[in-house]
């Protein structure tokens, strides 16, 4: 099988969605698949690790938030790339301009599509102010994601949920996690007496984008209520945005690390103690398995992962969305009782070591093959592709 991944975003970008397809990709290579890739020209210009082609489009970085960025490449190019590596299912892992693009070409040449759902983009219509455009954006995903085979998203509830919008053939594709990198064997009492504090003294952990979808007021709060009962906890606040000014103003006893590399953020991990996590954008969030796996107690609402993965009280705590007093209450709770933010930790990380991305990947062929099964069962003409 030769696949043709399309995406917005790629190594060396770091953020969940490249993480997860350059996972996904290393994997498939191993179960004999060729994955190709078409994603925006990294900054470098370095070549991407893959066992098929490569091309780089021009990006448009999104304007004020230089980190976001979006693909831009004409048909022409695109139909000019397939014909010289011809995949037999292109994954549209974005449904922006380059996605659009990419599912166009792809029907016109007779390539099944199959979409990724990594973004909820109607929940970032509100964050950035720009509620009103909530109805138009949820027609138009509509439409991008019926014009595709099938569209693969991390959760059941989210699957639901798409189908209730009127988006067909929605299925589940769940991820994976390392649990040799991200455990608690990386435990750095170097790094925690940089923090300043003892084998016995809670740090609280978030990790993440620093941006507006991401709940950080609630954040701040928690950590604020948390320090209130625990004056002795260290608080250390992984990645960047937009954001981190005002995080920094807010707390300014937090230790900011910024973007980090994956062997520095497992160390990270693993030398805290609870992760708290108050956003209610993701798709999936990859940051909470690797924070179970990682042996961390988790805070965070009923909502993408946490509602996959945490039985509330047994492996974790989760909240109701938007339940923010009680978000607030139960990491203030949790910080001072060690034996217990101990215990869920411990089994947190037995939950999350049943997936393995060997496990997704397979899971993930599967799909790939199922599609192009019921493509060519439904039109055998289409095995011959369009010039």
């Amino acid at each position: 099988m030769r696949l043709c991944i399309v995406s917005e975003t790629w190594s060396p970008d770091v953020n969940g969605v490249a993480h997860t397809l350059n996972r996904l990709a290393q994997e498939l290579a191993g179960l004999g698949v060729t994955v190709d890739v078409v994603h925006p020209a990294s900054r470098g210009r370095q070549r991407a690790t893959l066992s098929g082609e490569e091309l780089q489009v021009r990006r448009l970085p999104l304007p004020g938030y230089a980190e976001v960025q979006v693909g831009l490449a004409s048909p022409g190019r695109l139909r000019r790339f397939w014909q010289r590596h011809p995949p037999d299912v292109a994954y549209l892992a974005t449904q922006g301009p380059l996605g659009l693009a990419a599912r166009q070409t792809a029907r016109r040449m007779g390539i099944v599509c199959v979409a990724g759902w990594h973004t909820n983009f109607d929940h970032y219509c509100q964050d950035y102010g720009v509620a009103w455009l909530g109805g138009a954006t949820r027609c138009y995903l509509r439409h991008f994601h019926n014009g595709c085979a099938l569209t693969l998203v991390p959760t059941h509830a989210q699957a639901s949920a798409l189908r209730a919008q009127g988006i067909r053939d929605a299925d589940v594709l769940s991820r994976g996690i390392d649990g040799e990198l991200f455990s608690p064997h990386h435990r750095d009492g170097a790094l925690r007496a940089r923090w300043q504090v003892g084998e016995h003294q809670p740090v609280a952990l978030y990790a993440g984008r620093l941006a507006a979808e991401k709940n950080l007021a609630l954040l701040i709060e928690t950590f604020q209520a948390m320090r209130d009962v625990r004056p002795d906890m260290a608080q250390v606040i992984v990645g960047d945005g937009p954001a981190r000014e005002q995080l920094q103003k807010a707390l300014p006893e937090a230790h900011f690390t910024g973007f980090l590399d994956q062997p520095s953020l497992a160390r990270h991990y693993a030398s805290a103690d609870l992760f708290v996590f108050p956003s209610l954008s993701e798709t999936w969030g990859n940051v909470i398995t690797e924070a179970m796996a990682s042996g961390l107690a988790v805070v965070a609402f009923r909502h993408a992962a946490s509602a996959e993965l945490i039985k509330s009280g047994d492996n974790g705590i989760n909240l109701d969305p938007g339940d923010a007093t009680g978000f607030q209450q139960a990491a203030s709770e949790l910080c001072q009782h060690p034996a217990d933010y101990a215990r869920l930790g411990r089994l947190a990380r037995l939950t999350v070591l049943e997936r393995s991305w060997i496990g997704i990947a397979e899971q993930f062929k599967r799909h790939l093959n199922n599609a192009l099964e019921a493509h060519h069962a439904l039109s055998p003409a289409c095995r011959i592709r369009s010039p």
